[in-house]
């Protein structure tokens, strides 16, 4: 594996609840899961904490072989729905999460996304941003009409018809995909990879933390790692929450949840900080 170094924050939208979001890192790999909130019962008695922390640890250290990452997302997935057999893994809102992967040899930097995780590569020409977007183009028109409304009961009962067709399209065709019970979802993951030469920084954003750049508006992908640098992950969560602070409603920015637990996992080749 290449020589990196990682610094790792996550935070929980809300202290009181417990986060939903995982994220850990070996040598040359980084994980990172983003568990979908249940809105609706489950059937599973474990809860969706319980799920990314169990799905992680497998990735991480599945990953750190020589296999395909997306065997190793499979194998995880399966292991996973053995590990809670008494629970009802068919229910339509069992536990779930976005995914990233990324595993860096001295060749080549590899990389494995399914939903809405974010990865930002730093090259020496340009900022590249890679995600699974498929989720932002299930029920986008109904979104960008809720989106519309003014601020009020309206606004809040469109927004969540628009969670419900979200819900109902998940991992189905046509839809997006996330991990879940299934291991037939890894077959649906963006992958890819580009020389290690290529690459000097990266970042994975939960959709939380992304909220810098493609919800608020805070800054663009050059600030972003330019905080990463002098702050660490957390600078760039701490703007994410200052600006949820000043618009608690939604005012400015439309979203279904005021504050969302937010993880970033922040890469550098070794090479890159001499």
């Amino acid at each position: 594996m290449a020589d990196w170094t990682f610094a790792v924050a996550s935070e929980p939208g809300d202290p009181a609840t417990p986060n939903e979001d995982w994220a850990d890192v070996a040598p040359g790999v980084a994980v990172v899961l983003d568990g979908a909130t249940a809105r609706t019962e489950t059937g599973c008695v474990h809860g969706v904490a319980w799920y990314a922390a169990q799905l992680g640890a497998r990735l991480l250290a599945g990953a750190q072989s020589d296999r395909g990452l997306v065997d190793v997302l499979a194998e995880s997935i399966g292991q996973v729905a053995a590990q809670h057999p008494g629970c009802d893994l068919a229910h339509p809102g069992t536990p779930s999460a976005a995914v990233a992967v990324v595993r860096a040899y001295e060749d080549r930097v590899e990389h494995l996304l399914l939903a809405d995780v974010v990865l930002a590569v730093d090259t020496a020409s340009a900022i590249e941003e890679f995600t699974d977007d498929r989720i932002t183009r299930v029920a986008a028109g109904p979104r960008a009409a809720a989106a519309a409304l003014p601020r009020g009961l309206d606004r809040h009962e469109a927004l969540r018809s628009v969670k419900q067709l979200e819900q109902r399209a998940r991992n189905t065709p046509g839809g997006f995909w996330v991990a879940a019970a299934d291991p037939a979802a890894a077959a649906a993951v963006v992958t890819g990879a580009r020389p290690a030469a290529d690459v000097r920084r990266l970042a994975i954003l939960t959709d939380g933390a992304a909220r810098a750049v493609d919800t608020f508006g805070l800054m663009n992908w050059h600030a972003v790692f330019a905080v990463l640098d002098h702050d660490g992950p957390s600078g760039v969560i701490r703007a994410v929450r200052a600006a949820e602070c000043a618009d608690p409603d939604g005012a400015r920015w439309v979203r279904t949840k005021c504050s969302d637990d937010a993880t970033i996992v922040y890469g550098v080749l070794r090479d890159h900080l001499r």
